[in-house]
C-alpha cells in the first residue's frame, strides 16, 4: 500500500468521527501503554543495538517518559477535551461564548534516531489524545528501534488509524508531498527547512523541534561539585547525542579551575576510568556521525579525555578548553560527548558570545546569585531550560518543551501537547429571545451614543 493510499484510508475513517470520541481516545491510550509495557524488553533490545544504551538509561530516558505521558493524558483527558466556557462581553449580549477543541485531523509524525522510541511514541501519544490519524515515520539511522514500533504498532492498530512508514530519504521526500493536516517533525535544521517548504506548499501547519547550541553556565556563586556533576549528567547522557545536552560551558573565570577538577572528577565517578570499554557506555549511531563528531576535536586543546576508537564508534567524554569562538566546535551543535569550557568575567561578556550564535533549545544556570540567574533568564531567549541542573525540564508533563527561533517552534508534552494537535474553535452561541437593535441600520444619534456608552 502507497503512502498516498494509507493517507487517504485514514482521511475516510477520520471523517467516521469515531476517533473523536474521548472514551475511545482514552481506550487506544490504554492499548498503546499495554504494548509498551509488554515489549520493554523488546525496546531495551532494540536500543542497545542502535545507540549501546543500557536498560537503566533506556528506561529512565525512553520508555518511562512515555508511559508517564499516556499516563498523564488518561487522566486529564476529559478535561481537556470539555467545551471551555468564556467570559461573553455586553456588546453580544444575549448570549454564551465557549471554544472546542477539535482535532486537527490527519498528522504525519517524523521523528530523529537520538532517542528513537520516545520521540516518536510522544507525539504520537499526544496525537491520538486529542482526537487525530497519524502516520509515523521513524529514522532510518536506528533501524531496530524503527522496526520493533512498526511491528508494535501494526499489532495493536490498524493503519486506517495509526500506520508506520519505513524508509529513508525517499520515504521522506513521498510523505512531504502529501497534504497533512499538521506536521510534527523533530531533528536537525536542515530538515527542518525541508520541511517548513514542503508544509507550506499545501499550507500545512507544523511543529519543529530542532537544536542548536545550548549553553551552560556556571557563576561564581555556584556550587561547584554539585554542578559538575549534574552537568556530566546532562551531556554525556546517550554519549551527548541529545538535543538539550549543554553544548558548552562559560564558567566565571574565578572558579574555572575548580570546576574543571570536578568535572574530571565526575565523569571518573560516572563513567569509570575507561569507557570506551564499558559495555554500558553507549556509542555514536553511525560512521558518518562518528567521523563527524571527530572532526571538531582537530586542532583543540583537549583537558581531558580524548579517545575514539572508530571501530566501536566510541568517543570517550571529553573536556576542551579555550576553543577559538569561530571553529566548528563552536559554531556547529556538537551532538557527541565533547564539552568545550570558556572562562568570563562579566555576565554581559557570556551574553554576548551566546547571542552570537543562533538561539539555542535550552539554556542551563548554575548559580546561587539571584542576580545572575534573573540576568541570564531575561536575557537569553531559549526554548527551555533548568537553574542548577540539566535536562530535567523535559521529564514533566506540566512543562511544554519546544524551541523559539532557529530552535524550532510549536512546542509539546501535556496539555501543550494536546493543543498543538487540536484546532479550538472560537463560538458564540446568541439567544434567540431577544434582539438588541443597536447594531442595526438606520443609524441614528440615539444607538450612537448608546453604543459608545456601551461599548
Amino acid at each position: 500500500m502507497t503512502t498516498a493510499e494509507i493517507l487517504k484510508m485514514q482521511r475516510e475513517y477520520f471523517l467516521t468521527g469515531e476517533t473523536k470520541d474521548v472514551n475511545f481516545r482514552k481506550k487506544q491510550l490504554e492499548k498503546l501503554k499495554i504494548a509498551i509495557l509488554a515489549n520493554e524488553q523488546k525496546i531495551y533490545e532494540a536500543l542497545k543495538a542502535d545507540l549501546g544504551k543500557c536498560e537503566i538509561e533506556s528506561y529512565m530516558c525512553e520508555v518511562a517518559l512515555v508511559v508517564n505521558e499516556i499516563k498523564y493524558m488518561a487522566k486529564h483527558l476529559r478535561g481537556f477535551a470539555r467545551k471551555k466556557r468564556v467570559h461573553t462581553g455586553i456588546a453580544n449580549f444575549p448570549a454564551k461564548s465557549y471554544t472546542i477543541a477539535s482535532p486537527k485531523g490527519n498528522v504525519l509524525i517524523m521523528s530523529p534516531w537520538n532517542y528513537p522510541f520516545m520521540l516518536t511514541l510522544e507525539p504520537l501519544v499526544d496525537a491520538l489524545a486529542a482526537g487525530n490519524t497519524a502516520i509515523v515515520k521513524p529514522s532510518a539511522y536506528s533501524p531496530a528501534t524503527s522496526k520493533l514500533i512498526y511491528d508494535m504498532l501494526s499489532e495493536i492498530f490498524e493503519p486506517k488509524y495509526v500506520a508506520v512508514v519505513l524508509g529513508g530519504r525517499e520515504a521522506n521526500v513521498d510523505l512531504l508531498t502529501l497534504k497533512f493536516d499538521h506536521i510534527f517533525f523533530t531533528g536537525s535544521k536542515a530538515v527542518g527547512h525541508e520541511v517548513l517548504k514542503s508544509a507550506e506548499k499545501n499550507m500545512t501547519t507544523v511543529t519543529l523541534e530542532l537544536g542548536g547550541k545550548s549553553p551552560c553556565i556556571v557563576d561564581k556563586s555556584a556550587k561547584i561539585a554539585l554542578s559538575a556533576k549534574r552537568i556530566v549528567f546532562g551531556k554525556f547522557m546517550n554519549v551527548g547525542q541529545t538535543c538539550v545536552a549543554p553544548d558548552y560551558i562559560f564558567v566565571h573565570v574565578s572558579v574555572k579551575e575548580q570546576l574543571l577538577s570536578e568535572l574530571v572528577a565526575q565523569i571518573k565517578e560516572q563513567y569509570g576510568e575507561d569507557p570506551i570499554s564499558d559495555q554500558l557506555y553507549g556509542k555514536i549511531i553511525s560512521e558518518k556521525h562518528f567521523d563527524g563528531v571527530s572532526k571538531l576535536l582537530e586542532n583543540q586543546k583537549i583537558y581531558y579525555g580524548g579517545k575514539t576508537n572508530r571501530q566501536a564508534l566510541k568517543i570517550e567524554p571529553t573536556i576542551v578548553v579555550d576553543p577559538d569562538l569561530d571553529s566548528p566546535i563552536m559554531t556547529q551543535e556538537i551532538f557527541g560527548p565533547i564539552l568545550p569550557v570558556i572562562s568570563y568575567q562579566t555576565d554581559e561578556e557570556a551574553l554576548e558570545i551566546i547571542r552570537h550564535n543562533d538561539t539555542p533549545l535550552a539554556m542551563y544556570v548554575f548559580a546561587q546569585d539571584k542576580h545572575a540567574i534573573n540576568f541570564f533568564e531575561n536575557n537569553v531567549q531559549f526554548g527551555g531550560g533548568c537553574i542548577n541542573d540539566t535536562i530535567m525540564h523535559l521529564t514533566t508533563p506540566l512543562l511544554a518543551f519546544g524551541g523559539v527561533g532557529q530552535s524550532g517552534m510549536g512546542a509539546y508534552h501535556g496539555k501543550r501537547g494536546f493543543d498543538t494537535f487540536s484546532h479550538h474553535k472560537s463560538i458564540i452561541k446568541k439567544s434567540t429571545k431577544m434582539d438588541v437593535p443597536l447594531r442595526y441600520r438606520p443609524h441614528t444619534k440615539f444607538k450612537k451614543k448608546m453604543i459608545k456608552t456601551f461599548f
